[in-house]
């Protein structure tokens, strides 16, 4: 009989099916993996390949928001790569491969206008050899043939790109509250659908720290009648487990899930006790199924204990994150797209070249992750 692979993108249905919980799933996975470890010829062959890239060439990419002074920079008052076309040719010379849009929208006096068309956009794309992946957009907050439209129009806009995601940069909902998540994962799981079925696109959301703390849900209610204290369950995985997994996706933001990793390693359960429950990025990822994930960031940070959250942006390669752990370790090779992210990137006046410079350091060093 062949073992169930736990780390598949079956895994909620296959741990409701065990009575397991989330934690007990990957409690055993992580057991699974280390029996691996000593399965003698396959142990061998692991370690032979344990020295490849990480990231395939074609798949090293960078999100536009890491350089959103350039996109937006006036070509009349700088010689410096400005609007989209001269930034996309600027990281296709660095040796990117694929984009994540922030937007669509750049300085009115770049070539195209504030708000090139779609097909030109695409144009500049496949001239510099680049892809499109996905975009930081908007979805509709309340279901309506209006906002279904609207969905719609930006979906068509996203095929014309060539992209086979698209997204938000935001989290589902910024409530601690059950019946928000509820309400959101009830909208996704309609929008996914439509994606998918109607446009072939994966719709992902993006998580920030507070996503992965735990929804309040349990225990005394506070003067408006909400739940104060925890059942252990954290916001996304809710979200997760109740959408679903052919329609809607996520896009780990690695570094904030580091800062929850570092933030929010307890809760105060039903009766007031402080619960220590440890998050681990790489174990949820691969709990969830890593089919789920088709996007990462692949954002880096310094550490800073005694702050809020632990670390401070970074390029990629100057920072304390294990990459090598991290890529090595997740499950379905060479299906991610890992989009490099720095927020803290452009310079300002002060540095006005930084944000592309930075691209070119974080590049090299993501070319080169080796495990």
């Amino acid at each position: 009989m062949k073992t169930p692979d736990i780390r598949s993108e079956e895994t909620p249905a296959l741990r409701r099916s065990l009575g397991l919980s989330r934690r007990q799933l990957m409690a055993a996975s992580t057991g699974l993996a280390a029996a691996a470890t000593m399965a003698g010829p396959l142990a061998s062959s692991s370690a032979a390949a344990g020295n490849g890239v990480l990231i395939p060439r074609g798949k090293l990419g960078i999100i536009l928001y890491s350089v959103r002074d350039a996109v937006s920079r006036d070509p009349l008052t700088s010689d410096l790569p400005s609007g989209f076309k001269e930034v996309f040719a600027a990281l296709a010379k660095i040796g990117y491969k694929q984009i994540e849009f922030a937007g669509y929208t750049q300085s009115a006096n770049a070539e195209g206008g504030r708000t090139p068309a779609p097909e030109l956009l695409k144009q500049w794309l496949d001239d510099n050899g680049l892809e499109a992946e996905g975009n930081h957009g908007s979805i509709p907050s309340t279901i309506t043939d209006a906002t279904l439209a609207t969905f719609d129009a930006a979906c068509e806009a996203a095929n014309i790109l060539g992209m086979g995601h698209i997204g938000t940069g935001s989290d589902p909902t910024s409530s601690a509250y059950l019946a928000d998540w509820q309400l959101a994962a009830e909208r996704w799981n309609i929008l996914g659908e439509r994606a998918m079925t109607k446009h072939g696109l994966k719709l992902y959301t993006h998580n920030h720290a507070e996503a992965y703390s735990h929804l309040l849900d349990v225990g005394p209610a506070d003067a408006q009648g909400r739940p104060t204290r925890s059942s252990g369950v954290r916001r996304l995985e809710w979200f997760l487990d109740n959408t679903d997994s052919r329609y809607v996706f996520l896009e780990m933001d690695i570094y904030w899930a580091h800062v929850a990793q570092y933030r929010f390693g307890s809760y105060v359960g039903a009766d007031g006790t402080t619960v220590a429950d440890p998050f681990d990025p790489l174990g949820t990822v691969n709990t969830f199924g890593p089919l789920r994930y088709p996007l990462f960031h692949a954002k880096d940070g310094t550490s800073q204990p005694g702050t809020r959250d632990g670390y401070a942006f970074a390029p990629f390669g100057a920072g304390v994150i294990d990459y090598k752990a991290f890529l090595g370790g997740v499950g379905a090779k060479g299906y991610h797209n890992p989009m490099w992210e720095q927020d803290s990137a452009p310079g300002g006046t002060a540095n006005p070249g930084q944000s592309l410079d930075l691209a070119k350091y974080s590049f090299d060093n993501l070319k080169n992750l080796r495990g």
